[in-house]
Order: structure tokens, then sequence, then C-alpha cells
């Protein structure tokens, strides 16, 4: 095993929001790949489901509650996963949820803060806990898992700006560990649909954000057509797989079909052109 090789035999992997979807997926192939893998959820009773499934397949997998959006919580997860395997080399900032996409005027605050705490927060809340370990290590890599609602103009309410905020984030992750002539790696996931249970993400939303907003049927019928225009869902293993080859290749940005160039190459002629954002719906 050469210092470049992160997704290896031995390795350590920690992952959060790894009780389903996409972090499950790469639960998966990390043990596959003969990691050993810290899975992160704050469902206590579904990550304990998914750490045993894996387990039972000979993985060695430590499951953790954890709430990304408290600082505390991230701190004790690293913590866990260091003294359980004694390193971390792999971390994947993945816990997501979706919240309200209703006017931004409209969103109860507590929405607000829910979505930002988890997405934004709960990222930097990773990066923070976790670089001084990986950087003691010979070899390291950081995923932050976005949303290719984080490349082009801005849609979704908080959900889009939140994503939006972790790729601009990671962009200067990279560069400060760059300047810094740090080994350790990052990469940027920006999934268009994947076959998971995010549309329910709400069934975590903390008590003490208060009353939730009320979807509107006007929210509901955009995100319907927005998923009717996308590429077909991919599988979370899919998606794992992407995310493995590019940790392997160094690969920042990473998406998981070319539904949305155009968008994308569509937000930065508007930014040089000084134009009014297109809206996405209508691609």
């Amino acid at each position: 095993m050469g210092a470049q090789d992160v997704v290896a035999q031995g390795r350590v992997a920690v992952v959060t929001g790894a009780a389903s979807g996409i972090g499950l997926g790469l639960a998966r192939r990390f043990a596959a790949e003969g990691m050993k893998v810290v899975m992160a959820d704050v469902e206590a009773p579904v990550l304990q489901a998914a750490a045993d499934d894996l387990a039972r397949d000979g993985a060695q997998v430590l499951p953790v509650v954890t709430d990304v959006a408290d600082r505390a919580s991230v701190e004790a997860l690293r913590d866990a996963a260091v003294g359980e395997f004694g390193a971390v080399h792999l971390l994947c900032n993945n816990a997501g949820v979706g919240g309200s996409q209703d006017p931004l005027w409209e969103v109860p605050l507590g929405d607000l803060e829910w979505v930002f705490g988890v997405n934004m927060w709960g990222v930097l809340h990773g990066v923070r806990a976790f670089l001084p370990v990986l950087q003691e290590q010979d070899a390291a890599h950081v995923v932050n898992v976005s949303s290719v609602f984080g490349l082009f103009a801005g849609s979704l309410g908080a959900y889009g700006a939140s994503k939006h905020a972790v790729v601009a984030l990671s962009e200067s992750l990279h560069f400060q560990l760059r300047e810094a002539g740090s080994h350790v790696g990052v990469t940027v996931l920006c999934p268009s649909a994947v076959r998971t249970n995010f549309d329910d993400s709400a069934r975590n939303r903390p008590p003490d954000a208060g009353p939730p907003a009320d979807t509107s049927a006007t929210t509901r019928a955009a995100r319907d057509d927005l998923h009717a225009r996308s590429a077909p869902p991919k599988e979370p293993d899919e998606v794992a797989g992407l995310v493995v080859d590019a940790i392997r290749t160094s690969r920042f940005y990473v998406l998981t079909n070319d539904a949305r160039d155009t968008a994308i190459r569509q937000r930065a002629e508007e930014i040089i052109a000084g134009s009014p954002p297109t809206p996405p719906l209508t691609w």
C-alpha cells in the first residue's frame, strides 16, 4: 500500500449520514475495499441496523449516533473513531436535508437554521474536527457532498443556498490546504437525482426548529416538474463508485450525470454578462 492509497485495506473512513442513501452506498463500498468504516447518523435504530448488515458481511464497522449540526457531537464522533481505530484517512461529509422550498421570506426561521445547520455547518464542523487528524496520516482525503443545485443558478430556496455554500467552502479548503503544503485531498460531490429517501428528510427535523412550513402546492409541483426533467436517478452504489474513482484520481468536482451541464455553463455566461439568472426549472 503506497502513501497515495487512501481507499485501501486497513484504512479508516468516516461517513456522516451513513444509515441510508449515498452515505450507506459509500460505507458499503469502503467496507468492500477492506476499509474500517465509522458510520455516523442521527437516526439511531436505522444506523445500528445498517452497521449490523455490514458487520455480518465481515466489515469492521463502528456506528456512532451523531448530529452534524452540533459541533460537540462531531468532535465526539472524531474521538470515537480515533479511539476505536487509531486514525482517520477519509472523511465524507455526506449528511444533508432538504427542507421547505417556499419563499425565503416566508420559511420559518427554524427551518432555515435546520437546513443550514446540517448542510453547511455540518460540513464545517466535520472539516474543523477532523483536519488535524487527517494531516497526521501519510494519505488522507475529504469528500464534501453538495448537490448539482450548488453549481447552477440558485433555486430550491435555503437548500440551494446551503449547497452553493458547500461548493464554495470546499474550494476554499482546497486552496488553503495547497497553500499550507498539505497532502490532504478534497473532492466535492454534486449529485443529481439519486435513489434515496432524501425527500423524507423532515423525519429528522428537530423539535426545537418550531412548527414546520406547509409546503405549498406550487412548490410541490415545481419539484415534481424538476424531477421529471432530470435524468433517471442513479443508485447509491453507483455514486459511491464515482467517489472512489475521484479520490484515486484526485478529481475535485464530481457530477453524477451530464443532465445539468447546460445549466452550469449558462450560469457562468450570465455572471460574465451581468444578466439575470435563467430559472433552472425551464431547462
